[in-house]
């Protein structure tokens, strides 16, 4: 059996839903499982790694028993996916203080800037057992 990686994502955020959208076409194996943060799953992983639900500030990708967040987790995603995902993996040589603050800046204004979904995605019946929405 494969490991299986777990992106806790803000399904309202329109940003954030196109990062799936991408990771979904661009994945090298299918082994993510998407886990909205406005599920009853994702608010529980969330508190449990004291980020607020209701506010998220950042996404959490969880591999191996380990929780990454902001430009970290990017990073780790980055692994999963096939072309682009080699520039996210470049970052890895900025210094994490200053790829932080700019994740954060990007996130910190994520509705502003993409806009905030009325309705969560809706995966396809190929990939509904890969979503906790």
């Amino acid at each position: 059996m494969q490991n299986t990686a777990t992106w806790l994502f803000d399904s309202q955020c329109v940003l954030c839903s196109r990062g799936v959208q991408y990771t979904l076409r661009h994945e090298k194996d299918a082994t993510i499982r998407f886990v909205a943060i406005q599920s009853g799953e994702g608010r529980a992983l969330a508190r449990h790694h004291d980020i607020d639900p209701d506010d998220p500030t950042t996404f959490l990708f969880i591999e191996e028993g380990t929780a990454l967040e902001a430009s970290d987790a990017v990073i780790a995603l980055a692994q999963h996916l096939k072309r682009l995902g080699w520039i996210a993996r470049l970052c890895r040589f900025v210094p994490s203080p200053l790829r932080d603050a700019a994740y954060r800046m990007i996130a910190r204004n994520r509705y502003a800037l993409f806009g905030k979904a009325d309705a969560c995605i809706i995966p396809s019946a190929e990939q509904r057992h890969r979503f906790v929405l």
